[in-house]
């Protein structure tokens, strides 16, 4: 069986092209972290962003995600789901499952971080909500995808 092909620098462009950089996220995993690691830099929060995702499970997430935000964006899903989609309704939980896949890799730990997060939303992962909800782009996959890949780099630093 041929290796997984690893589609880190797509997925970091693609990341890019809706808004989210790895800058974007260091400082979450920084600030979160400080009482828990207090020496912990910048170097070594952007290295725990870039280990996710280069894990195939984070790739896969992140490609399928920001493709229904794209179809979503361009009215390309059939109804209903299109208005549940771009609505981000309530009641839609697909954002959050689809990154259960990401949060897995680094275990329960992960999916506390991801809660809080989630809750809380704090930098580009408010910054991307609050665009949907101003009648700005679709963000329904991409706010959550954030706050995953911030979530499973505080596993992956807690694991060390």
């Amino acid at each position: 069986m041929p290796a997984t092909k690893d589609y880190y620098q797509t997925v970091v462009n693609n990341l890019k092209d809706h808004g989210v950089s790895i800058d974007s996220l260091v400082p979450l995993v920084v600030e979160s972290q400080k009482d828990h690691v207090p020496d912990l830099d910048a170097a070594r929060a952007r290295d725990a962003i870039e280990h996710v995702l280069h894990k195939t499970e984070a790739q896969d997430a992140i490609m399928t995600g920001l493709a229904l935000d794209e179809l979503a964006n361009a009215g390309q899903l059939p109804e209903p789901l299109q208005t549940r989609v771009s609505e981000d309704q309530g009641t839609y939980g697909i954002d959050e499952q689809l990154v259960m896949s990401i949060l897995g890799i680094y275990g329960t730990i992960s999916w506390t971080n991801f809660g809080f997060l989630d809750r809380t939303k704090p930098g580009i992962i408010g910054q991307l909500n609050d665009s949907q909800k101003e009648g700005g782009r679709v963000n329904t996959f991409i706010d959550d995808l954030a706050a995953a890949i911030v979530a499973a780099a505080e596993a992956r630093i807690a694991h060390d």
